[in-house]
């Protein structure tokens, strides 16, 4: 079983930055579909960013310019680089992964995770 933990989130003010990471424990990071998923007060969950093992990307077409995923296969960690924090972007953001997620979802916005973390709390006043 594949554990994820989130670090990183906090309350910043508005326009602020912040990074968030999350360290998987497992040695098969590096062929893990990840991605970084937002759940606000009273709103449903959606997705952020997706990384497949290759570095591609994918965004939420919302989200593109701000906020940028990345991940270092070689310390099994996942980031998400957030700028110009925004109130809107006060929610919980929870880091997922699926070894088996195809490079079409991963990469192409389907992506819905298979084992997640408990989530990092960001707070923008």
């Amino acid at each position: 079983h594949v554990q994820l933990v989130e670090s990183g989130g906090g309350s910043v003010q508005v326009g602020g930055s912040l990074r968030l990471s999350c360290t998987a424990s497992t040695s098969e990071f590096s062929e893990h579909c990840m991605g970084w998923f937002r759940q606000a007060p009273g709103k449903a969950r959606e997705g952020v960013a997706s990384s497949d093992s290759d570095g591609r990307t994918n965004y939420r077409d919302s989200l593109k310019g701000r906020f940028t995923i990345s991940r270092d296969n070689a310390k099994d960690m996942l980031y998400l680089d957030i700028d110009n924090l925004q109130p809107e972007d006060t929610a919980m953001y929870y880091c997922a992964g699926d070894p088996a997620a195809s490079i079409e979802s991963c990469t192409g916005g389907s992506f819905s995770g298979r084992y997640w973390g408990q989530g990092t709390q960001v707070t923008v006043s």
